[in-house]
């Protein structure tokens, strides 16, 4: 198996490295302070260079590109939001949207709209559980009543993709312009610097996304694809916080030397980087796997649960071999650990990814020495 990057693909690392390389710790937080929680000059520079385009035609990029390119962001901690405003919801259009529809993806890789994908409803574990908003029909129209939360990029989204149960049984996906009648959002920031909101439809105006039948095997396979992406932005996060760390280890001194002579120290360090390369190995493994078209939720949950091990080692031994210092606003570490609990967090945690995992081991011959 080949786990080298092509020339395109190492073309596309480097340029999205190169165009993220503005952000520090100061500028990222001013971003973040800001409206619209993100730079629009780099949300424009990622459309210029096809970033907010990938994996809407298969035959040009791919879930291996998007983990190069997710990997990047995640070591500068850019706050724009690719997948959740544009990839991850642009996935669901391009596979389920009629030409009209589809017609819209040009406006998101251009960068003019950004879309969300309302699905996770309150009292979920992670993206599992029952949909209880409902879609009724209304001549050719639908309108749809209920309360996604939460809906992460749901502040600013001009277009949203909703799921919703339909009348006949099924879930299916629905998209609503943000300003409809019977739309209420309320905003908020999230610990880690991203923006979300809670949103309510109330006998909102929506559109049926293609067919108005059963989506469930398109949200699974769209909510995998998120997951790896996840999956690659916090293995960036990891490789940047392992760096910061081992290069604070060389250059603060106690008792008259650098800290990487303490033996136990550098032997953590070593164990941070174990994690890291275990990680990586799920993240390539998560964006094979979807780039071979296997789609299963139970390659998702493995590469999650390591990632989110190995996020969360790497994120509480970053700060303590930092100290005081490493949970200040000012020094990138806490922001790091901030961002790699979300990401655990997001699509389900750890233990819910081990849940997944352990109520499919019925389908698993049993070993016998």
């Amino acid at each position: 198996m080949d786990f080298q990057l092509s020339d395109e693909q190492v073309l596309l690392r480097d340029t999205t490295r190169s165009m993220l390389s503005g952000y520090d710790t100061e500028t990222r937080n001013k971003a973040i302070e800001t409206e619209p929680g993100f730079s629009p000059e780099v949300w424009q520079q990622l459309a210029e260079i096809g970033i907010l385009g990938l994996g809407f035609d298969p035959q040009e990029s791919g879930p291996l590109e998007i983990m190069v390119v997710l990997t990047e962001v995640g070591r500068r901690l850019a706050p724009e939001p690719i997948v959740h405003g544009a990839l991850g919801p642009g996935a669901l259009i391009a596979a389920r949207g009629d030409a009209q529809q589809r017609a819209l993806l040009d406006a998101v890789a251009g960068g003019e709209q950004i879309l969300a994908f309302a699905h996770t409803e309150p009292g979920w574990r992670g993206a599992a559980g029952t949909v209880s908003t409902t879609a009724a029909a209304h001549g050719d129209a639908w309108r749809l009543t209920g309360r996604k939360n939460p809906v992460l990029t749901g502040d600013r989204a001009d277009t949203l993709v909703v799921s919703a149960a339909l009348p006949d049984g099924g879930t299916g996906l629905f998209l609503v312009d943000a300003g409809a009648d019977g739309l209420n959002r309320q905003p908020y920031r999230t610990f880690d610097g991203q923006r979300g909101a809670q949103i309510d439809f109330a006998d909102t105006p929506a559109t049926a996304l293609g067919e108005a039948t059963d989506a469930t095997d398109a949200i699974e396979r769209a909510l995998i694809g998120i997951s790896s992406a996840l999956c690659a932005e916090a293995l960036g996060a990891m490789e940047e916080s392992l760096r910061l760390t081992t290069e604070y280890l060389k250059t603060r001194k106690q008792f008259g030397v650098t800290l990487n002579n303490f033996q136990t120290l550098t032997q953590r360090a070593a164990d941070m980087y174990v994690s890291l390369e275990l990680a990586r190995s799920m993240s390539m493994y998560a964006a094979m796997s979807l780039a071979d078209d296997n789609v299963d939720p139970l390659i998702a949950a493995r590469a999650k649960l390591q990632i989110g091990r190995s996020g969360r080692h790497i994120a509480q031994e970053s700060i303590q071999l930092h100290g005081g210092i490493g949970v200040t606003w000012e020094y990138p570490v806490s922001h790091y650990a901030a961002r790699l609990t979300a990401i655990e967090h997001t699509l389900g945690s750890s233990q819910d990814q081990l849940h997944v995992l352990i109520d499919n081991l019925g389908g698993y011959d049993l070993a016998k020495l």
